[in-house]
């Protein structure tokens, strides 16, 4: 299988994923890590881009064996390692551009997109290609955040806008949203008029997590979690914090409960390490990725 054309920092200088297969020694069909260090939309607290890489390091910090899950790292859940792409700082569209490429890439070459972000706008270009693939996949949203604006400060493209940009090319019954807890008007409105966002309580989880495994379906499904679903007490380190949200256990539980569903890409993007210099917000994140394979992989 070859490596992605798009990583172009060696592989020698990057530490990678605990346990996994560098991409360009892979022999079959793997989950493929990809690092995504982009933040240029960021209108907040900017740092995004650092994450893939302290993602990285902290997975050396856990164990390869997840109990709950009943499966380890390496043995029951085969990935790889693709390295960071290289980003030109500044360049939106150009970062874009080779997002998508890397995206296209990997599942060309008979692989599985695991996106680290990186801000939410690196989502859009690897669902682009998810869907030229499944032209009836679903997207499965994690967020405090709606991310349904048309605009942000009148841009279109943005990590404000970058579900709105996704949603459109499908229907409104093909996407299902956990956690929200912050936007516009019309976002709520918009939310409103097409169902598509289920209660996150504890009292709702499991009436929930049947009512998503529902709605979706055997369809092929997109997961894309942004770390601000969880409460700041549990992950300070983010661009936008936003009281109020999921302990780790609860996402970790709905993680556990969607096992079963097809999931064919997904990401986990804004971490922003630089925001909590205890490091426990990077360790969290890296456990949440470990999840997200136990999962994907299941």
């Amino acid at each position: 299988m070859p490596h992605l054309p798009l990583a172009n920092i060696p592989y020698a200088s990057l530490p990678l994923w605990m346990g996994s297969t560098p991409l360009q020694e892979a022999q079959q069909p793997l989950w493929v890590l990809v690092g995504l260090p982009y933040d240029g939309t960021t209108s907040y607290r900017p740092g995004a881009r650092f994450a893939p890489a302290a993602l990285r390091e902290a997975s050396w910090g856990l164990e390869t064996y997840a109990p709950l899950w009943h499966r380890e790292l390496g043995e029951d859940v085969a990935y790889a390692d693709g390295g960071d792409l290289e980003l030109p700082p500044g360049n939106r569209d150009e970062c874009l551009a080779r997002m998508a490429a890397a995206a296209n890439a990997v599942l060309e070459a008979g692989h599985h997109w695991l996106g680290l972000g990186g801000e939410h706008l690196v989502t859009l270009p690897a669902f682009n290609a998810h869907l030229l693939r499944y032209p009836d996949i679903a997207i499965l949203h994690f967020d405090a955040h709606a991310d349904l604006r048309e605009d942000f400060m009148g841009e279109a493209l943005s990590h404000a806008t970058v579900l709105r940009r996704c949603v459109e090319q499908i229907t409104p019954e093909r996407y299902v949203q956990v956690g929200i807890r912050s936007g516009t008007p019309q976002e709520w409105a918009w939310m409103r008029e097409h169902n598509t966002l289920l209660p996150s309580d504890e009292a709702s989880m499991a009436a929930s997590i049947a009512e998503a495994k529902r709605r979706l379906g055997n369809r092929p499904v997109y997961l894309t979690i942004d770390l601000d679903v969880l409460d700041p007490s549990i992950l300070p380190g983010t661009g936008t914090p936003e009281p109020g949200g999921l302990s780790y256990d609860q996402l970790q539980r709905w993680l556990l409960g969607l096992r079963g569903l097809n999931v064919v890409g997904a990401d986990v993007v804004e971490l922003s390490p630089p925001y909590d210099t205890s490091e426990v917000s990077t360790v969290v994140a890296a456990k949440v990725v470990r999840d997200v394979l136990m999962l994907v992989a299941a």
